[in-house]
């Protein structure tokens, strides 16, 4: 089991706790019915995935977040170019601007980027 891949439930499960959480197990059995028609053992069965994945904690009947979306989204961001491009962002740059020209407006967004990435490494963080 891939820990940055998710099934499509499995997704909007997470997005609904990111959504919704710190939330009650009894809360979240509820958004559940009423979101996917799911039944308490379905929920139950979900959220144990999501926390073996070390998204979620279940603590005292509270479902907490240990690893935000946007942590997430990053490590999957990560584990992608890992997979498809050896880790080479400028790789992937390349392979996506050739069928989707970039707009001014993205390619300006992607000048800030670099240059606050310069600006904190030239600073001393990596």
């Amino acid at each position: 089991m891939e820990p940055y891949k998710l099934g499509e439930m499995e997704q909007k499960f997470a997005d609904l706790i990111w959504k919704h959480a710190p939330i009650t197990t009894g809360e979240l059995v509820k958004l559940c019915e009423q979101t996917f028609e799911w039944k308490r053992t379905t929920t139950y069965t979900m959220l144990k995935r999501l926390c073996l994945r070390n998204l979620f904690e279940n603590v005292g009947g509270t479902v907490e977040i240990k690893t935000t979306r946007e942590d997430f989204q990053a490590a999957q961001g990560e584990q992608f170019l890992m997979e498809n491009f050896d880790g080479s962002l400028p790789r992937f740059l390349t392979a996506f601007s050739r069928r989707k020209k970039l707009s001014s407006r993205e390619v300006a967004e992607l000048r800030r980027l670099i240059e606050a990435y310069e600006e904190d490494t030239e600073g001393g963080n990596p």
